[in-house]
């Protein structure tokens, strides 16, 4: 179970939006923490805590395929991204790197309480409760796992 404060996003927010490009020159994850979604709100990086949840609109992660997107929000501090729809490629991205979502049509307001349940694709804000996607049993055994990386070690047993 996942619990934390909402972020708010709305429809379509890119992968240039949530890590831009000019800070991609260095693979120094801490800062592409402090950048973090500076396009869409200039504060995030600085106010974000570890465990709040982005909830957000359709198509989110769209743009370019990086991977760097999913683990700037995860340095970040975020635990989990609610979105009407993903960008399929933000999506595997996301689960490779261990950034756990739920596909769900969540309303609520930012500083709102979410908690997550990432094995039911359950989303409460108060008493309400949205059903989303559940994750398939693979998809959930390599966030649980950590990310893909991680899985994959596992699987591979001792060297």
């Amino acid at each position: 179970m996942i619990r934390g404060r909402a972020w708010i996003f709305g429809d379509d927010v890119d992968t240039d939006v949530i890590i831009p490009g000019r800070y991609l020159r260095t693979k120094d994850t801490r800062l592409w923490a402090e950048h973090v979604m500076e396009g869409l709100n200039p504060q995030f990086a600085s106010l974000v805590r570890k465990g709040d949840v982005v909830v957000a609109g359709r198509n989110f992660g769209s743009g370019s395929s990086r991977e760097q997107a999913p683990r700037a929000l995860l340095e970040a501090g975020v635990a989990a991204v609610v979105a009407k729809s993903f960008a399929r490629i933000f999506y595997r991205n996301a689960i490779n790197v261990g950034l756990p979502l739920v596909e769900a049509d969540v309303e609520c307001r930012e500083g709102d309480e979410v908690e997550v349940d990432l094995a039911g694709g359950t989303v409460l804000v108060g008493d309400r409760r949205f059903q989303g996607t559940k994750l398939p049993d693979f998809l959930m055994q390599i966030l649980q796992d950590g990310g893909l990386v991680a899985h994959r070690r596992k699987e591979k047993g001792p060297v």
